[in-house]
């Protein structure tokens, strides 16, 4: 796992700037819209995850300048803010955040960044979530998960194609107010890509056709969306909280599943710690398949269209033998 250290001078910026008002939509004291449409500059916006980045990009084109907090190889639940990412916060018009308690890191960086201009746009909103819930681990939970938390709403809704439509109309949105004398455009270009969206879809659920055997044991609870939308069944978790690691009761548990039950593909993230999954693979003899839940966490997956045509492939290939 990739995971940068909090550096002492954001901590000292936050404890010295002056609070902000969080909102999550609308913005205070911003430039009227005939102000802001006259200007050649592009719109500063900041997002919490690439998959925002390529999303919002979609949209905004050339009128948006766009720069993401994290990496592809980060996790989005114990990355650690660096002084830049206050910088670029308190410079935004746009804030663009998944919501739902992914990037609790992000909230003090608004807070105190200082910046009365900035609108928080939750992605989020107006979708139907996924419980978390894994029906082999009892609520005494060896593993470190408690009963509520696995019982939230699961953030990662990126990975569901038809929840990112959600997203984007969000952003398109978002983008229409601060900049209405472009709206057309980023309609636009929001029709074109969700075109696109649908013939990847298409492509996708072809090459599923020929796959019987969809099961698969996944590293942590980031697939749900990405399972239900695509046929997959997750039979089991190797960690349900994040930042943690299994129980070696826990590892003996999915050795014997996994055995038993002759589950043939296993499933690891770049931005999380392999050997769990490969311990797992070496005892069992199932298949060790690593898929990204962010675009650029693996080479060819800089979008959100190649991180999801990957992960499909991959895992077609890998059940399909």
């Amino acid at each position: 796992m990739r995971v940068r250290p909090f550096a002492l001078p954001v901590a000292l910026a936050l404890s010295i700037a002056g609070p902000v008002l969080l909102s999550p939509f609308a913005p205070w004291g911003q430039p009227s819209a005939a102000e802001f449409s006259t200007s050649a500059e592009a719109i500063p916006v900041v997002v919490t995850i690439p998959v925002l980045k390529d999303l919002v990009e979609q949209v905004g084109g050339s009128r948006v300048r766009v720069q993401a907090l994290m990496s592809g190889l980060e996790s989005e639940h114990t990355y650690s803010p660096r002084p830049s990412d206050l910088m670029a916060i308190s410079k935004a018009r746009l804030l663009v955040e998944i919501g739902l308690g992914l990037e609790v890191w992000v909230q003090p960086l608004v807070k105190n960044s200082g910046n009365p201009r900035l609108s928080v746009i939750t992605t989020s909103k107006g979708i139907g979530l996924i419980r978390d819930h894994d029906p082999h681990i009892s609520n005494t939970a060896a593993d470190g998960a408690t009963h509520e938390s696995r019982q939230a709403g699961n953030p990662h809704i990126w990975l569901d194609p038809e929840n990112a439509k959600i997203m984007m109309r969000h952003i398109t949105e978002a983008l229409i107010q601060a900049d209405p004398a472009h709206a057309p455009d980023y309609r636009k270009n929001q029709a074109a890509y969700l075109r696109h969206l649908d013939d990847l879809q298409t492509e996708l659920a072809d090459r599923l056709k020929s796959v019987k055997d969809r099961r698969i044991i996944v590293h942590h609870p980031a697939w749900p969306y990405f399972a239900r939308r695509f046929g997959f069944q997750i039979a089991g978790e190797i960690v349900t909280q994040p930042g943690a690691e299994p129980s070696a009761r826990r590892v003996q548990e999915l050795i014997v599943r996994i055995r038993k039950e002759r589950i043939r593909v296993i499933v690891s993230e770049p931005q999380l710690n392999h050997s769990i999954p490969q311990l797992l693979a070496q005892e069992t003899g199932a298949r060790l398949v690593v898929l990204t839940p962010l675009p650029g966490g693996v080479a060819g997956t800089d979008s959100y269209l190649d991180m999801l045509r990957y992960d499909v492939l991959q895992l077609a290939e890998a059940l399909g033998d």
